[in-house]
């Protein structure tokens, strides 16, 4: 016997509570509610699950195979029409394989989502340097370093790829940036960003690697390999650094000519000398030595103490000073309210690293720096004397290459760093034969 097909009198008409079939589209009914609402309902049996005995078990159990039912409405909001129609879309989907009322639930799980906020590249480069600043650990070592970074994004990246979602940045884009064309004054194209600008270019890719993987450890991009690698990837198309740019190494004065160099220096006047003589018996960086504060000098131990904020290693470096450092110190003029060892005429009061430069050069009558005095110092500990490697590593602050050696040294090595020292100021002090000999007998540590 054929099921009685509803109208939208019989909707419209008194109904006792119960549910009342469609007679028109299989599984839709009319429910009717105690208190007379009305509502359109789909009964359906989800589609079977496609697969093994145990898969399609496993399906069963999670009601997967049970009838279900599928509210499609409200009447008189969705007339009988409007729910046959829909009633016949949500069958179709069920002959497709799909369950509707778990696509229903998917979509409003989608819907009540927040929007997903497209994060720029430049965008997660601000936000990359901010997490950074706090960090003693990973972070940034000073100020000037976050500056870098971050000039050397917008001024290479961020024209490129800054107003990039972050999450479609891929090689090509990478690539895109690291060879980008270099211009010289007249504008004329002099070849691309990697092979002109190496060093540059190098950084460059690091910091880039870094703000993606960032990014994707934030859930900005997906997490998987980093278009910005180098090793098994960027490797494949660039030159290697060392083999497309040789490292420049600054001009240094060879150490059989300290004494005489020191000579002359201590001839002249001035506290920009004074400071390059000071940078001399200590081996430390000019940066370190502009920078020096008085509250760093312990007079008492002999001990200058830098902050690792101010280190290119990022950790506190205790410098030994021997008597010559001591008593140039003491010859120093004083000037209330200024912290500055070098008061000198730069912008923050000091002296900068330019000015040991230009007295270096004048004193020698050649091209050399101040920082390449602290090669000389190197040269001359390795090759004059039995001072330990490590000793001498640690007087120029350098990390120990081998991990295994630096495992050990955990010390600063103070005792044996100011003989060593001490030893150098007392060869600085020796005016070498005009001849190359030096007269010098091997020192070492006792």
């Amino acid at each position: 016997m054929a099921k009685k097909k509803l109208t939208t009198k019989t909707v419209e008409g008194n109904l006792k509570p119960g549910y009342y079939s469609d007679g028109t589209v299989p599984g839709l009914y009319l429910a009717v509610g105690t208190s007379g609402s009305r509502s359109w309902v789909l009964r359906y049996v989800p589609p079977k699950i496609a697969g093994t005995t145990a898969t399609r078990a496993a399906g069963a159990t999670a009601g997967r195979n049970k009838p279900r039912a599928m509210g499609l409405g409200p009447f008189p909001a969705i007339s009988l029409a409007a729910a046959r129609e829909r009633a016949r879309i949500e069958r179709t989907k069920i002959a497709e394989g799909m369950d509707p009322l778990e696509e229903r639930r998917k979509e409003e799980a989608v819907a009540a989502a927040p929007a997903i906020r497209i994060t720029t590249f430049a965008e997660a480069v601000t936000a990359y340097i901010e997490a950074k600043v706090d960090l003693k650990e990973g972070g940034f070592k000073n100020t000037k370093h976050r500056q870098q970074w971050r000039n050397t994004l917008e001024t290479y990246a961020n024209p490129i790829i800054g107003s990039i979602d972050v999450a479609h940045i891929d090689t090509d884009l990478v690539l895109k940036v690291l060879q980008q064309d270099v211009y010289n004054k007249s504008r004329e194209v002099v070849g691309n960003l990697w092979n002109t600008k190496t060093e540059t270019a190098s950084r460059l890719r690091g910091r880039i690697e870094n703000i993606l993987s960032w990014a994707a450890f934030r859930g900005l991009r997906p997490q998987g390999d980093n278009p910005a690698r180098w090793k098994g990837h960027l490797d494949n198309e660039l030159t290697a650094r060392s083999r497309v740019q040789k490292p420049k190494h600054r001009p240094a004065l060879p150490y059989a000519e300290i004494g005489e160099f020191i000579a002359q220096l201590r001839s002249r006047d001035g506290v920009v000398q004074r400071a390059l003589e000071f940078c001399i018996l200590t081996a430390v960086r000019p940066g370190n030595v502009t920078a020096a504060t008085w509250d760093e000098i312990d007079f008492n131990t002999k001990v200058w103490s830098i902050d690792g904020s101010k280190m290119k290693a990022g950790k506190d470096h205790q410098v030994p000073l021997c008597d010559e450092a001591i008593e140039l110190l003491k010859s120093l003029p004083r000037e209330g309210g200024k912290s500055l060892v070098f008061i000198g005429a730069a912008k923050n009061g000091g002296l900068s690293e330019n000015a040991l430069n230009n007295v270096a050069k004048a004193v020698a009558s050649k091209e050399i720096t101040a920082h390449g005095f602290r090669s000389s110092f190197r040269d001359w500990a390795g090759e004059t004397t039995a001072h330990p490697r490590e000793v001498i590593e640690h007087a120029l602050s350098h990390k120990l290459q081998d991990k295994a050696e630096a495992a050990y040294a955990r010390g600063t090595l103070m005792s044996k760093r100011d003989r060593l020292m001490k030893d150098w100021a007392k060869y600085c002090g020796i005016v070498q034969p005009k001849d190359g000999k030096n007269v010098v007998p091997m020192l070492g540590a006792i």
